[in-house]
């Protein structure tokens, strides 16, 4: 939706706070990658010097970590369902949703150390989640590890599986076959869109969490067993 010149206008002239300042930081990101967000960049759009920022904002780290803390608060919590895998995995899948909307997040949350406060409460939903199911602390604690990054929506792939160019993708697999006959044998397998290429990271991503929650089921379950 393009935006009139006098709504530019007004949303320059309303008072700047610390939440604007952010949200135009992700909105930038969103745009034009995490690169391109400065304190020069936020300042010019939204009508200030760029000293003025840092009335709201003490310097690059805290805008990351209000960025990220920003991102993870749209996340929607429901931890209510009487299973805790269906209702860890809706959460999870919910997570991923808004990593999608802001693909630049990922990335930055991995270099982040101090969570905000939107992100303690998301983590302490997940983690409610797997406590309420009855498993104890330990097994939480192991939990938490398995899922890593998974709990917020993303995880790191080995390599990049993007679709690329099918042709080119045979005639590379071609080449591969005698020599890594079983790197060729994946490489040529027919993708779940039917044909050589990049895979559905959606179906990927939601492959490997049900994994790990089936295995951590399976461990709960033997916890509570007697002897």
């Amino acid at each position: 939706m393009t935006v009139a010149p006098e709504s530019r206008t007004e949303d320059r002239r309303a008072p700047l706070t610390r939440t604007r300042v952010l949200e135009a930081a992700v909105d930038l990101a969103d745009r034009e990658g995490i690169d391109a967000v400065s304190m020069r960049r936020l300042g010019q759009g939204l009508g200030v010097e760029a000293m003025s920022l840092y009335t709201h904002i003490r310097g690059k780290d805290d805008l990351l970590d209000g960025m990220v803390d920003a991102v993870v608060a749209e996340i929607p919590i429901d931890t209510s369902g009487a299973e805790w895998q269906t209702t860890l995995r809706r959460q999870i899948l919910d997570a991923r949703a808004v990593m999608l909307r802001h693909p630049w997040a990922a990335r930055v949350i991995e270099t982040r150390s101090a969570p905000g406060l939107a992100t303690l409460e998301y983590m302490e939903a997940a983690t409610g989640i797997i406590r309420d199911a009855g498993f104890t602390v330990d097994l939480t604690h192991h939990a938490m590890h398995v899922l890593g990054s998974r709990v917020f929506g993303f995880n790191q792939d080995l390599y990049d599986s993007g679709a690329g160019d099918p042709e080119a993708a045979a005639a590379f697999a071609s080449q591969l076959a005698a020599a890594y006959p079983n790197i060729a044998a994946i490489a040529t397998a027919a993708s779940h869109e039917g044909g050589i290429g990049g895979c559905d990271d959606d179906y990927e991503f939601a492959f490997g969490l049900d994994l790990i929650l089936d295995g951590l089921e399976r461990r709960r379950t033997a916890a509570q067993e007697p002897g």
